[in-house]
């Protein structure tokens, strides 16, 4: 289990292990907790027979440093796959990330940027027969509308184990449009423009 650490003011700072999580209860910086999933780490034994334990938050928000981590969404295959669920943004099939490649809606010999607004995954075989078009010259529209993830985003991005808690929590942040276009591509969007 990975704990989501949140700053002060409620904003994901980082993913963090249970060890660390444990650390910060114990140096007392766990300022408040969110979410229903938990887990109880036993330690040691004292002189009565008692056994320490200490129940950790799935969400914890801790004093400290406050980073700001708006717009520094490194633009990867690994989370722009997962950005578009593993799916060819032009058939709609599901595919492994190996199956996978990204595609500049405006290419990049046309002028496109490598960006998170022109790029989706494609897989082999539509990203060929796209070529050096854009979606509309190639008759092939775009499924959903691509986007720049934000910070909650980004951490739904990061963490392929995410507990429903968490989940819910990240979700809550999404951007309202971005979760209809992404949970329903089997009902194709306008196409980018």
């Amino acid at each position: 289990m990975l704990v989501l650490r949140l700053n002060k003011a409620g904003m994901p700072q980082e993913w963090i292990d249970v060890e660390q999580a444990a650390k910060l209860y114990s140096q007392d910086k766990v300022l408040f907790e969110l979410g229903s999933d938990a887990i109880t780490l036993k330690g040691g034994w004292n002189h009565e027979g008692l056994q320490s334990q200490l129940t950790l938050s799935s969400i914890i928000a801790c004093d400290g440093k406050v980073t700001d981590l708006s717009g520094k969404v490194a633009l990867t295959n690994r989370y722009l796959f997962r950005r578009d669920s593993y799916l060819c943004m032009y058939c709609g099939n599901k595919f492994t990330p190996k199956q996978l490649t990204r595609d500049h809606i405006i290419p990049r010999s046309r002028g496109g940027k490598d960006s998170w607004t022109n790029v989706a995954t494609a897989c082999q075989r539509c990203n060929h027969a796209k070529g050096a078009k854009t979606p509309e010259e190639a008759n092939m529209p775009l499924l959903a509308v691509p986007f720049r993830p934000n910070v909650y985003e980004r951490f739904y991005l990061m963490n392929r184990r995410i507990l429903a808690d968490q989940m819910a929590f990240l979700q809550g942040h999404f951007t309202s449009h971005r979760a209809v276009s992404y949970t329903h591509l089997t009902l194709p969007t306008t196409p980018y423009v």
